[in-house]
């Protein structure tokens, strides 16, 4: 079983780029931008188990992953995932949909990706906000956070999925983030 474990935190545009400048100081390996759209599957089912697939999609590569939560007290998310790259997510979304699986979101990202020692940290951009996600293992979080300082910035609980919920825009049956044309 895969555990993703993370630590996210809401950012502003000077702290973005203080992070930033401060990734590329401490020798992290950038490893590029790419651009983002997250179509979320649900059902009652895995609703209930607090559970969703998604499709992401980027100019390079599409990927389809479960997710579902692990409930902690902690400020660190842990979550059960698996993730395969997919060749046709046109075909995908046809099969999940004659399986009983709705889309119910769809946000888009901007999201630049950093290796840092043994974490990878991503400072996302959505249509309602400044992101940064640190992942690794909880002592390498934490490890991070020291050496950029932040150990007291205050810890973004919230998913995007609910984000998306809260501040989208519904388009039929599915809620909405995403970007002005």
């Amino acid at each position: 079983m895969a555990i993703e474990i993370e630590k996210k935190y809401r950012l502003t545009q000077e702290l973005r780029d203080q992070i930033a400048a401060s990734l590329t100081e401490f020798g992290a390996e950038y490893q590029g931008e790419d651009f983002e759209e997250n179509t979320l599957f649900a059902n009652d089912e895995l609703m209930g188990k607090g559970a969703v697939v998604r499709i992401r999609e980027t100019s390079s590569r599409s990927t389809v992953t479960f997710k579902k939560r692990i409930q902690t007290n902690s400020d660190v998310k842990q979550q059960i995932e698996h993730e395969s790259e997919v060749s046709d997510p046109n075909a995908l979304r046809a099969i999940f949909e004659n399986i009983g699986l709705r889309a119910v979101a769809v946000y888009e990202k901007r999201r630049s990706t950093y290796k840092f020692r043994s974490t990878e940290v991503v400072l996302d951009e959505l249509p309602f906000g400044l992101f940064m996600e640190i992942e690794g293992s909880i002592t390498s979080i934490a490890e991070v956070e020291m050496l950029l300082g932040i150990e007291d910035l205050k810890v973004e609980h919230e998913t995007y999925p609910h984000m998306t919920k809260r501040f989208g825009v519904q388009n039929g049956s599915i809620m909405e983030a995403r970007f002005r044309s």
